[in-house]
């Protein structure tokens, strides 16, 4: 990555010295509870030397995701606008795409809008049907590919967790299956992994602006009854509801925001319950549910670890320490998730019976709350329960401290994750898959 010698920090109130991220990133965890120990706000470098802020404890990242203070426009960051930070600058696709992501106010109001109704609580529950009946054909891919291994392994990123949520936004987009392993690949070059260089992410954005532009021009040409079709006939209809970059800069937020976060979300539950097989036996044995797994995972390890960006728009005072006008601010879901100041002194273990699991900030807080909330929530939970319900005995087929991690300080999860659906022994004999 580049590396930016004329930033100057921000220069929080704490005067704690600065963290340096690391691009590869890693499990966040330890480090998030060595930087919250010195308090709910962190002065750090990102890649490139562009110093920023991360917003670490609960109560502060609450106020600070609906303070009338705080920003998604990049206007409000001077340095991203008078050449200070540099064009090629990997992480500017988070502030300079069009969309309600990074839009305030009005503006925001009339895109969330335009996709808000795909989203409600009923209108999800009507994907009910569609979602459980590609869970039940990827449970039998994954079974199936779990039976052609001499070992019994199947790696259940690659053949339950990431083409569920995948194939159901395409769906909802009216997506072509054709697109959806290239969209992936993209999505995460330009959206999660953060080792990338400049060059990597620049020819990452342009292809997938192109492949969505491609998409978007066969809906025009062909409408259907999907969520792309809808937002072009809105822009066509209204003139100025939706220009085109907004209409693609949706596109991709829905794609990113639609399957990257379930695919984690999934695989990071997994992993907690194989590796907590006390947490798995109590929801087995009905004495906690499947919607309980899944806030507990979005609180003790959520699928986002630090998410770019908001902008004060003026000096603001939070959990004390001052961050300076126009800091390009992070917000710190997973260390937020393991505040002990809010989550207790056992903020650090996995217990799907904890009272106040849903407290957590992992869909965000205010106007800005994840408008996919109530789909991710869906799939998670209906993949969680037929997952173990059709294999029980599903573990992982490594130490889970050996798991390949995201090479992301944004996305929190594992690159791979190979199982075993059946226990060993099991697979000698006759079986059904």
């Amino acid at each position: 990555m580049v590396f930016v010698h004329t930033v100057r920090s921000p220069g929080l109130s704490s005067h704690a010295p600065a963290h340096v991220v690391d691009p590869a990133g890693g499990c966040p965890h330890a480090l998030n509870a060595d930087l919250r120990a010195r308090g709910p706000v962190a002065d750090i470098v990102l890649p490139g030397g562009v110093p920023a802020a991360v917003v670490l404890g609960h109560d502060a990242l609450k106020e600070f995701l609906s303070h009338p203070d705080v920003a998604k426009d990049a206007r409000h960051c001077p340095a991203l606008n008078d050449g200070t930070i540099p064009a090629d600058w990997p992480l500017r696709v988070f502030a300079d795409a069009q969309g309600m992501h990074t839009a305030d106010g009005a503006d925001h109001r009339r895109l969330r809008s335009l996709v808000g109704n795909a989203f409600t609580a009923r209108q999800v529950e009507r994907l009910r049907p569609r979602i459980e009946e590609l869970t039940a054909g990827l449970l039998d891919d994954l079974g199936r590919a779990a039976a052609e291994d001499p070992d019994g392994i199947a790696d259940l990123r690659t053949h339950f967790a990431l083409p569920l949520p995948m194939s159901v936004i395409c769906e909802l987009l009216g997506v072509d299956p054709e697109h959806r392993g290239r969209l992936h690949d993209l999505t995460y070059t330009v959206i999660i992994a953060t080792d990338t260089t400049p060059a990597e992410v620049m020819a990452a954005v342009r292809e997938l602006v192109e492949l969505l532009g491609t998409i978007a021009a066969a809906r025009r040409a062909a409408p259907g009854d999907d969520l792309t079709s809808a937002l072009i006939a809105a822009r066509e209809d209204g003139g100025d509801r939706l220009s085109e970059a907004e209409l693609i800069g949706t596109m991709r937020l829905m794609l990113v925001a639609g399957h990257e976060t379930t695919l984690n979300l999934i695989s990071n539950a997994v992993r907690a319950l194989c590796t907590h097989r006390d947490q798995l036996a109590l929801v087995l044995d009905g004495k906690a549910t499947w919607s309980d797994v899944v806030d507990e995972t979005l609180r003790w390890d959520g699928p986002v670890s630090w998410f770019p960006f908001r902008y004060p728009t003026r000096d603001l005072a939070l959990g004390g320490t001052v961050i300076p006008q126009g800091t390009p601010v992070l917000a710190g879901y997973t260390a937020a998730g393991r505040d002990e100041a809010f989550h207790g002194p056992d903020a650090d273990r996995f217990d799907v019976t904890r009272p106040g699991s849903a407290r957590h900030l992992s869909f965000g807080q205010g106007v800005h709350y994840c408008v996919g909330a109530p789909l991710a929530r869906l799939e998670a939970t209906i993949a969680l329960e037929r997952l173990f319900t059709r294999f029980p005995d599903l573990d992982l087929a490594v130490p889970e401290a050996e798991l390949p991690r995201q090479r992301s300080f944004i996305g929190n999860s594992v690159e791979a994750l190979p199982v075993r659906p059946v226990c060993p022994v099991r697979l000698s004999g006759a079986l059904s898959l």
